[in-house]
């Protein structure tokens, strides 16, 4: 576990938008590459971030609706990097891919694990001390 457990249900809201910072980055370096246009299949992380962000932006100030969306969209998410995985390889054998699919997949473990601590978080705070 990277994370303390003991993060605060805002705490993680914060740290998971920093984790969608650099998915975001990914996103960029996919969307204005060349490769693109010969293998248009590498859009499926462009459009995975992207619709990640979306979702979750509106919720920032709602701990409980951002981990409700964020549950609902990663697993959709964690089939983009999937996919992103297999299709960068075959766009480009360049460190940059090997490095932007070990980026994403560092961020959708992240994020998994943020989601984790944060419904504790959150179920802990809704009941108070034990």
């Amino acid at each position: 576990m990277w994370y303390s457990p003991q993060l605060t249900p805002p705490q993680v809201v914060e740290r998971c938008q920093q984790v969608l910072t650099h998915a975001w980055m990914v996103r960029t370096f996919i969307k204005h590459g060349e490769e693109v246009e010969d293998f248009p299949e590498l859009m499926v992380i462009v459009r995975g971030v992207f619709d990640l962000s979306l979702a979750l932006e509106s919720r920032i100030e709602n701990p409980k609706d951002y981990f409700q969306m964020l549950k609902k969209k990663l697993s959709r998410f964690r089939k983009a990097v999937a996919e992103f995985r297999d299709d960068a390889f075959n766009a480009s054998t360049h460190t940059n891919f090997h490095q932007a699919v070990a980026s994403i997949e560092v961020c959708l473990a992240d994020l998994e694990e943020l989601l984790q601590i944060g419904q504790k978080s959150l179920a802990n705070s809704e009941t108070g001390p034990l």
